[in-house]
């Protein structure tokens, strides 16, 4: 069944950081609609697609009337017409109108919002929720990595690293998963509460660290999944966000939590030493996006053992992806919708990491609202991980409470499988 497009409206509506962004509702002519919002991210490769911003002092700049101006005047008669179900070719409209690589003309929040709007759509118009429409033949559900501690531009850098999550591995069913991670957030916060005041929660909504040592972190987050009752890297494992290129510079690895500088090598060590210690199972840009020499010496050192996964590194962009899979630089693709600016670069992005044999995570952003696109997405995709921070806050739980209901449509289906059988780590003395 197909319609056309009939209007294209653009609104300003808020996001979880009290920020504009932009919603985009699609209509068509035989009188179907549905909307979509765009995220925004903290923490940015400098190569993905960049939100049009007004400037100036309304907001502190950070408006988005211009962005949805470039909905109403160029995208709108762009697409007015077009069968609503061609995503693709409505994608590469979306291109021609704004060919430059970060989207500076129309804005990555303009054409997110409506290439999701539009994928909204079409599958209201086949009468199918979104991930059906995506894919009939769904058999599992991705396995959840939830932010238990945030961190970096997450948690006014109170500690360098952005987020410490945990990945349940033992679990078999999104609904034991988020159980298993409820149990490890309550623990780790009673831990945090015992330490004297908290200082709230971060932006995804983990844990504010009253902590000022990365391995402070760390050895609460292991302490919180054993107190908890699990086996820390059998039953749940250990993710970090390094976020590396927000504290890279010349080269020179700073955490400025701590104080101290680090030379390539030196850091790699310093990543060694918390491989060993700790059960972690995934670190996402151990290295800067403009240091591929320490990406491929993280993969080289940790690969075998954990995913490596990469972001800023690859922005969600297919021929990143490419090479760094020819230069072993990563083993796993974090795939943003936003990143790209289209749901069709994503997912041609998402096929391009399955293509060269990596693992996939379908990833939400720190500024987030209550659209469930990601949801979708990550089961129609058939992603490995999703990742859409923490267990609270009403844009993160809408996120897993959508999964929740996409499962129980399918009649209960497993966890995608770990993409690693990793290993715990020796046993810590003492």
């Amino acid at each position: 069944m197909t319609d056309t497009i009939a209007e294209v409206r653009g609104r300003r509506v808020w996001d979880s950081r009290g920020r504009p962004t932009v919603e985009v509702e699609v209509f068509t002519a035989g009188g179907m609609r549905a909307r979509a919002i765009a995220p925004a991210g903290a923490s940015r490769g400098s190569a993905e697609a960049s939100d049009l911003r007004d400037g100036g002092s309304r907001l502190g700049g950070l408006d988005v009337l211009t962005a949805i101006s470039r909905v109403h005047t160029v995208i709108a008669p762009a697409l007015v017409g077009h069968d609503v179900c061609a995503q693709s070719t409505i994608d590469s409209v979306l291109d021609q109108l704004d060919p430059t690589p970060t989207r500076e003309v129309l804005g990555g929040n303009a054409t997110v919002a409506t290439s999701l709007a539009v994928l909204h759509t079409a599958s209201a118009v086949a009468k199918q929720p979104l991930w059906r429409y995506l894919n009939p033949e769904v058999r599992t559900i991705p396995r959840p990595e939830i932010q238990i501690i945030g961190g970096g531009a997450h948690a006014a850098r109170r500690v360098d690293l952005q987020d410490f999550m945990v990945i349940p591995l033992s679990a078999t069913s999104i609904a034991d998963a988020l159980v298993h991670v409820a149990e490890v957030y309550r623990t780790v916060g009673e831990l945090f509460a015992a330490r004297g005041p908290v200082l709230g929660v971060a932006d995804e909504g983990g844990h504010w660290p009253a902590v000022s040592r990365n391995e402070e972190a760390l050895e609460l987050l292991t302490t919180g999944i054993e107190r908890a009752g699990f086996r820390a890297g059998t039953d749940v494992g250990i993710s970090l966000d390094i976020a590396a290129s927000e504290f890279e510079k010349d080269g020179t690895y700073r955490l400025s939590a701590e104080d101290r500088d680090f030379a390539r090598d030196e850091w790699l060590a310093v990543l060694h030493n918390w491989m060993r210690d700790y059960p972690i199972v995934a670190i996402e840009d151990p290295a800067s996006e403009h240091d591929p020499i320490g990406m491929r010496a993280a993969t080289a050192a940790f690969g075998a053992r954990a995913l490596i996964v990469g972001d800023d590194y690859i922005v969600t962009n297919p021929d990143r992806i490419t090479e760094a899979a020819a230069d072993s630089a990563c083993n796993t693709a974090l795939i943003k919708v936003n990143q790209a600016g289209t749901v069709t670069r994503s997912w041609q992005a998402h096929e391009r990491a399955h293509a060269v044999g990596w693992a996939t995570i379908v990833s939400a952003r720190s500024g987030e609202t209550e659209d469930v696109s990601v949801a979708h997405l990550a089961v129609g995709w058939g992603a490995d991980i999703v990742k859409v921070g923490s267990i609270t806050r009403g844009e993160r739980t809408a996120k897993w409470n959508e999964l929740i209901r996409i499962d129980e449509e399918l009649g209960g289906v497993p966890l995608a499988e770990f993409p690693h059988t990793c290993a715990a780590p020796a046993p810590r003395g003492g």
